[in-house]
C-alpha cells in the first residue's frame, strides 16, 4: 500500500473561528500540544495511525497521552483532512456531535 501523503487545513465556522486550534491553543499541558502537534506531522507525511470513524462522515484521531486525546475530522478527497475540533475521552460524546454539526456545516458550505 503507497503512502498518501495528506494537506491538513482547519474548518472555519461562519465567524472564521477554527474551533480546533482554540481547543489546542487552551491546553494547559505543553507536552500535549506538542504531541498533537508531531501527530499532525506523522498525519501531513501520509500515517494516519490510531484512528477511526465516529459516524456520519467524521474520524477520530486517537493520542495515547493524558486523559486520552481525541481530534475529530473529515476527510476531503483522498488527500485533505479537515480539523474540525479536539478533546479528550471524558467530553468525548459531546465532541463527536460538536463535530458532527461542524461537518455538516462544511458539506452545506
Amino acid at each position: 500500500m503507497e503512502v498518501q501523503p495528506r494537506q491538513i487545513q482547519n474548518y472555519l465556522t461562519a465567524d472564521g473561528r477554527s474551533p480546533f486550534e482554540e481547543w489546542l491553543n487552551a491546553l494547559r499541558d505543553t507536552q500535549a500540544r506538542v504531541k498533537i502537534r508531531n501527530r499532525l506531522r506523522r498525519v501531513e507525511s501520509g500515517n494516519l495511525g490510531d484512528y477511526r470513524s465516529v459516524g456520519e462522515g467524521v474520524c477520530e484521531f486517537r493520542i495515547n497521552y493524558g486523559p486520552g486525546y481525541r481530534i475529530y475530522f473529515g476527510q476531503i478527497g483522498s488527500t485533505i483532512v479537515l480539523l474540525l475540533c479536539g478533546g479528550d475521552k471524558s467530553t468525548q460524546e459531546q465532541d463527536i456531535e460538536k463535530a458532527k454539526e461542524y461537518w455538516s456545516d462544511y458539506e452545506r458550505s
